[in-house]
């Protein structure tokens, strides 16, 4: 739901390039409500995604993006777009 302040988005079994992809997507999807996207890549076979994810989000790669955070557990990254 786009209306949402937090989009969670599964990409479990996605291969990196392909996750990444559709990370991508949907932070140019964003609306102005949404403040955090929630991605959920796994810890055992994710580490890859998460890596990947920080390598392409982060240090201002992607303007939206302001910081990176870790989620409730190693199996999800948090891209801020803002600021509450």
């Amino acid at each position: 739901m786009m209306n949402s302040p937090i989009i969670e988005f599964d990409v479990h079994g996605m291969r990196t390039e392909d996750a990444v992809a559709a990370i991508q997507k949907k932070v140019d999807q964003a609306g102005t409500a949404v403040y955090k996207i929630r991605v959920i890549h796994g810890y055992n076979g994710g580490t890859r995604i998460r890596s990947a994810i920080r390598e392409e989000f982060s240090y201002g790669r992607e303007p939206k993006v302001k910081r990176i955070t870790m989620g409730a557990n190693e199996g999800i990254t948090e891209l801020i777009l803002r600021e509450l």
